[in-house]
């Protein structure tokens, strides 16, 4: 896994950091590496491919799933989301519907969508 390719820098998780739970300034239990597994959702999005397939330098994927759930429940990406999305140096973390994948099956490859769309009827 190489480092260097990940997205989130020193500035960019400055602003992120207070924003998230299990960081060290935070309340509760610190997580391992609130950093790192930022940078494992980002990966995972921008790939598009499942959980399983999450590289193991990121760490154990069901226990990065199960984290993701949990803040996704608590609203915690939303948050982080409000914050930073006016600021232009984020626009290549942001992610949206344009650049996220659909599976070739929820876009109506063989085996996929089995609705028929309608047919315009005659009017006599």
């Amino acid at each position: 896994m190489r480092k260097e390719r990940f997205v989130i820098t020193d500035r960019s998780w400055a602003i992120i950091e207070p924003l998230v739970p299990g960081t060290v300034s935070g309340v509760g239990v610190t997580a391992k590496d609130t950093r790192l597994f930022l940078e494992a959702v980002l990966w995972r999005v921008r790939v598009g491919g499942p959980w399983r397939d999450l590289p193991p330098g990121f760490g154990e994927w069901n226990s990065v799933f199960r984290r993701f759930r949990r803040w996704a429940k608590k609203g915690v990406f939303t948050r982080i989301f409000e914050v930073v999305s006016g600021d232009p140096d984020f626009e290549y973390i942001l992610i949206d519907g344009t650049i996220v994948s659909v599976h070739q099956k929820a876009s109506g490859a063989k085996g996929g969508l089995k609705i028929k769309p309608l047919v315009a009827q005659k009017v006599d």
